[in-house]
């Protein structure tokens, strides 16, 4: 074979693989932290107002019924990035990264395998938890941007909290939007956009807020009235039919509980703020997505936005995430782009763990084994495509929800249980289980959980709860008695 033949060849496969990227849709993921379904297009707040985020929910398919795999930031997003679940990582808590854990050490990420397959990976502000994914030493993406961050504060707390955590505060105080963590993320995002980028590219744009602390400027406070038409739907005594495991999920937490909202009259003022910083989110989505309608790319783009997990404020008598219940799992989840069928809103079941394989196929990559989320393909073809499964979250081994359209089946690592009909209960305020005509129900939803849910992987850290061989319950390493009294304040 001749040298100049050989270069031909060489050539000729070159151009090849480039002719084939060209060809493979780019991908801008846009990932919100803590935010629950407060968004328009899930109708699940009355009076909020993100006209960005709805937009784009009408220029592709919205899943009313979408749960994050764990109420928790670093479980939730190693599940989406890895396709593996929380029970089979053992990734429960806020600590480990994967990559310091000797059998996660070698998984191939979503941006691994999309980089594998010719993606250029741009990233940034928050897609893994912290500063995971960001290290020198990390292979997860390319080319990053600023990383996660609150931005502009104020000299001190606005809200004296129980737990004095830094991170838990919110409020309304003299700062611009532009020195905002987020608006830097955002701009980041434009900026390449508005460039030369690699294709095909993976661009995700991670923003921080609505994660306390929710600071607004006044302008988007003032979106939402002063009054207590903004607070959401609560029961007092809600949870007198739950088991008291549920508490041990979020046993001390530094998230205050509603009784502290309601007796420093921190309520109203923690619902607007976040519903504000809601609202200033839905703008930076606004932002990134005028960027890519101008870059000539909107129509080779898939879109993707996520939120990691919900949030409570007030319902259920706390506030923040860690429980199993809607408020805590639902998120919205919206694809728009090549391939999606534009206007469509689906009911049925839909989980994080299947953006992954969702991705694979629509850009038409080689079938990625062990994933275990499931192809979300033929729904955003057709809404009405109904799916086997159930979403499944889980916060610590043993801990899961079930979410079907029309139930909602908790099962705790105890044996304890609740069962909720979301259609005529959304607000899960009666608890079912123990009705007799339930009894064949419950044993059809749970022969989809997990048989056995993995050990806390080693390192494992912050909100672990664990239960020995004898029964005692472990809250981050330290037992909880039967009888004693659950905490109040932190």
């Amino acid at each position: 074979m001749t040298h100049l033949f050989k270069a031909c060849l060489v050539l000729t496969v070159l151009s090849i693989s480039q002719l084939q990227a060209a060809e493979k849709p780019n991908i801008l993921m846009i990932a919100i932290d803590d935010q629950n379904d407060w968004i328009g297009c899930l109708d699940g707040h009355p009076a909020i107002k993100t006209p960005y985020i709805d937009a784009l929910a009408k220029r592709g398919t919205v899943f009313l019924n979408a749960h994050c795999q764990s109420p928790l930031c670093n479980p939730s997003r190693t599940s989406l990035m890895t396709g593996k679940r929380p029970d089979t990582t053992g990734i429960y808590g806020l600590a480990p990264w994967i990559r310091q854990v000797d059998e996660l050490k070698s998984i191939v990420t979503l941006p691994q395998y999309l980089h594998q397959h010719g993606y250029r990976n741009y990233s940034t502000g928050k897609i893994y938890h912290g500063g995971n994914g960001r290290r020198k030493t990390d292979t997860e993406f390319q080319e990053l941007g600023p990383p996660a961050g609150v931005g502009v504060r104020p000299k001190e707390k606005l809200v004296d909290t129980p737990a004095k955590h830094p991170l838990v505060d919110w409020g309304v105080f003299p700062h611009k939007d532009e020195d905002k963590g987020d608006w830097k993320v955002a701009s980041w995002g434009v900026e390449q956009l508005s460039g030369e980028m690699q294709e095909p590219f993976f661009l995700s744009v991670g923003f921080f807020l609505p994660h306390v602390p929710c600071y607004a400027t006044q302008k988007w406070f003032d979106l939402y009235p002063d009054d207590d038409s903004v607070l959401p739907p609560f029961l007092q005594n809600d949870r007198a039919d739950t088991p008291r495991f549920s508490w041990y999920l979020h046993w001390k937490l530094p998230e205050p509980r509603h009784k502290f909202l309601v007796e420093s009259n921190q309520w109203r003022n923690l619902v607007r703020s976040y519903l504000a910083s809601t609202s200033f989110v839905d703008s930076q989505v606004g932002r990134v997505l005028k960027a890519l309608e101008l870059s000539g790319h909107q129509d080779d783009t898939i879109v993707v936005l996520w939120s990691d997990h919900g949030w409570h404020l007030g319902e259920k008598e706390i506030t923040g995430k860690n429980t199993l219940w809607d408020r805590s799992t639902r998120v919205p989840l919206i694809f728009a782009g090549p391939g999606v069928v534009a206007g469509q809103r689906c009911e049925s079941p839909a989980e994080l763990l299947d953006i992954y394989p969702t991705l694979v196929e629509m850009c038409d990559l080689p079938e990625k084994e062990g994933l275990e989320g499931h192809s979300l393909t033929p729904q955003l073809a057709d809404a009405t495509a109904k799916r086997e499964w159930p979403a499944i979250t889980t916060h610590n081994a043993g801990n899961h929800g079930l979410r079907t359209e029309k139930w909602r089946y908790i099962r705790y690592a105890d044996g304890s249980d609740e069962l909720y009909d979301m259609t005529s209960d959304p607000n899960e305020w009666h608890n079912v289980v123990d009705k007799q005509e339930h009894a064949r129900l419950i044993e059809e939803l749970s022969k989809y959980l997990p048989e056995t849910s993995a050990d806390p992987a080693p390192g494992s850290a912050h909100r672990i709860l664990t239960m020995d061989a004898m029964g005692n319950v472990i809250w981050e390493g330290s037992p909880i008695g039967k009888d004693d009294p659950i905490p109040e304040l932190d």
